[in-house]
């Protein structure tokens, strides 16, 4: 989300106006975390967001870096009425996303239209621009990502906050949005999945706080594995939520944040969603062989690694929330 608070230590932010009930100027949210844990150099490099989280990326050297990127990119002023939060990063500020050296960005998500179709229109440009690959938005029938050996579909649902009025259609475009999470869509989608190739899907879904995976949420991505796909991206959730293995592939029901604007924002401490999470996943032949959680921690807009004591927190909140338990140096437990 490297949108509002983060836009504006960039070197060449967007306007800082905000339509907010309570803050109208995106720099108040680098004043609260400036409050909370120091002062932020202004303007910062564009590899101050991602801090130690580009060491760890390049240790690990992945064939494709996929996010989900939840802002728009847009020097648009149609902002969604009755929406009560709006992101959006100047297109001048791109090289945050070229900095980490992405190869796909999904795009379904509540956010990457807050400035309208115009909002989004300017996105997918400077994306295309960037040569980053992008999946869940554009004209209907929108198109997966490709990169080597890899596909991505990408969806969003209302239940995560997307409005069913972004829905794309073959006159407008907009987000491809899953009509619900039956059986009959899973397979759906699923039967759209490319020999050879590792199929991701990635969706938008769910509530931003707490640990609860409901049962539908379970069955459909299920359901997806069953039906040939090799991972399940999930997030919305501010904070990573629980990792199951089945059927010896991934399902991420939650991912968390990693790059946002939320230190000093008051109310669901007792998550802790300054803890971020890298996934670094190794599949062969379709099938998950290693998992690696790198924790990070956000402190003054920019991700540091976590220290012993949160990496203990984080390591047994994933243990006691899901059903995949997990050692305290990251890696995937084989029993």
């Amino acid at each position: 989300m490297p949108g509002r608070g983060v836009d504006q230590i960039l070197p060449r932010p967007g306007d800082p106006i905000l339509y907010e009930r309570s803050i109208r100027d995106a720099r108040r949210y680098v004043v609260l975390a400036e409050a909370a844990n120091g002062p932020i150099p202004r303007p910062v490099d564009y590899s101050w967001p991602w801090g130690d989280a580009l060491d760890i990326l390049d240790d690990f050297d992945p064939d494709v870096r996929l996010v989900n990127l939840e802002t728009s990119i847009t020097r648009s002023d149609d902002y969604a009425w009755g929406k009560g939060i709006h992101y959006r990063m100047s297109p001048d500020n791109v090289p945050v996303l070229t900095a980490a050296r992405l190869d796909i960005c999904s795009l379904a998500n509540n956010h990457v239209m807050d400035f309208g179709v115009s909002g989004l229109e300017e996105t997918l440009d400077v994306l295309s621009q960037a040569e980053i690959a992008v999946a869940g938005a554009g004209r209907a029938p929108v198109k997966p990502a490709v990169a080597p050996r890899v596909v991505v579909f990408s969806f969003g649902t209302t239940s995560s906050g997307v409005p069913a009025s972004w829905e794309a259609t073959e006159d407008r475009p907009g987000v491809a949005i899953l009509p619900d999470l039956s059986d009959r869509t899973a397979d759906a989608i699923a039967e759209r999945a490319s020999p050879g190739d590792v199929t991701i899907v990635s969706l938008h879904w769910g509530s931003n706080w707490g640990y609860e995976v409901s049962p539908r949420q379970v069955r459909f991505a299920r359901r997806l594995i069953d039906g040939g796909i090799g991972l399940v991206h999930g997030h919305s959730s501010h904070h990573p939520r629980p990792i199951e293995i089945y059927r010896d592939r991934l399902i991420l029901y939650g991912c968390g944040d990693l790059i946002d604007d939320y230190e000093g924002i008051r109310g669901y401490e007792r998550y802790r969603d300054d803890l971020r999470l890298l996934y670094l996943v190794t599949m062969e032949d379709g099938r998950l062989t290693s998992l690696q959680l790198a924790p990070l921690q956000a402190h003054r807009m920019r991700l540091r690694m976590a220290g012993a004591e949160d990496r203990e927190w984080l390591c047994r909140t994933l243990n006691e929330t899901g059903p995949t338990h997990f050692t305290e140096d990251g890696f995937l437990k084989t029993t």
